[in-house]
């Protein structure tokens, strides 16, 4: 493999263009070859952002290319599959961004294509890779809090969702495109897989669309049990409005660690007219902009050295069986065991 790895980003959406920015001057041993988007609009307006970089409206188009000897993923989840496969059979290592598929036998698909090609797959849980998360996760690993007993981790966004992602059929739900981190943040501070899981869910602020799509729900809470006999509970909300909230609370036999934070800075006023106060983050490219770094250079270091990559293919499809699993849940009204 070459020094100077070319990478192409496939969808020039928000999470796409923080990569695309990371690889455009940030990331040792690699260097933006191209970005790809069926919106012509905004593959043109990438390019120009970027520089010297080549535009596709088809990313089939990357598949000969010589220049490009890896791909970030970062298409709605119903592409995942197809792309995945299809840039496996090309022999271009992958980046592929949360939630890996939209069900576990596509998971299954892509996995086997990146084997059998012998190329690279790291999933995007860049929570893994943010340097508050690994610290929390070195001190219960030393034994900070004794033993791990329950885990409660959140995530609540501002943003009014796409259309699309009322249909669960094409979005998996809330559980997925919200709650995916989280999920993926029991299983590592854990050590464990899911055992069993109770979710509810309810539409209560797109009240709108209801009629439309009525298995939506804009608000969750799943609570289970671990593998290894661990408590957990995830909590998340789309649409909230007031800011982006994410956190994890790991609570032991002799302790508790909490990671995340929701003050854009670490200035808090306190004043006579507005008593306490402090200016909320607004999106999660802000909060995790250093582990989106980590997480690509990772990725690099993986393809440069031949290791394999942390989260991969397995990791990314524990997760989306959860998703499965919770969504059962909210419909049924059953436990759903592993």
């Amino acid at each position: 493999m070459n020094d100077h790895i070319g990478i192409c980003i496939i969808g020039a959406g928000r999470a796409g263009m923080i990569h695309a920015r990371n690889f455009s001057h940030r990331v040792e041993g690699a260097y933006l070859a191209a970005i790809a988007d069926p919106d012509e609009d905004a593959a043109d307006a990438a390019a120009v952002e970027l520089g010297t970089v080549k535009a596709f409206y088809d990313y089939r188009r990357i598949l000969e290319d010589k220049d490009i000897h890896a791909v970030i993923v970062a298409s709605p989840t119903r592409m995942h599959k197809t792309i995945v496969t299809d840039c496996a059979e090309a022999k271009k290592h992958i980046f592929c961004e949360k939630p890996m598929a939209m069900d576990v036998n596509e998971c299954d698909l892509m996995i086997a294509a990146c084997e059998r090609n012998k190329v690279k797959l790291q999933i995007g849980f860049m929570r893994r890779y943010d340097p508050s998360f690994q610290r929390a996760k070195n001190l219960l690993d030393d034994g900070e809090i004794g033993a791990l007993v329950q885990i409660n981790s959140h995530t609540r966004g501002p943003s009014k969702p796409r259309p699309w992602m009322y249909d669960l059929k094409a979005s998996s739900g809330t559980l997925a495109e919200v709650n995916s981190h989280d999920i993926d943040s029991v299983r590592w501070f854990s050590g464990s897989e899911i055992q069993k899981l109770f979710a509810v869910g309810g539409n209560y602020r797109n009240r709108e669309i209801a009629k439309e799509y009525p298995d939506y729900y804009d608000s969750v809470i799943v609570n289970g049990l671990t593998q290894s006999g661990i408590q957990f509970s995830v909590n998340g909300a789309a649409y909230v409005l007031y800011g982006y909230d994410a956190g994890v609370e790991l609570v032991g036999a002799r302790g508790v660690l909490r990671v995340g934070r929701s003050n854009s800075d670490f200035v808090t006023g306190l004043t006579v007219d507005k008593g306490i106060s402090a200016t909320f983050i607004t999106g999660w490219a802000d909060l995790f902009k250093e582990a989106y770094l980590n997480e690509d250079t990772a990725f690099i270091r993986c393809i440069m050295d031949d290791k394999q990559p942390e989260p991969g293919g397995f990791d990314g499809r524990m997760a989306v069986g959860a998703v499965h699993a919770g969504n059962h849940s909210i419909k049924t009204g059953e436990t759903v065991y592993a």
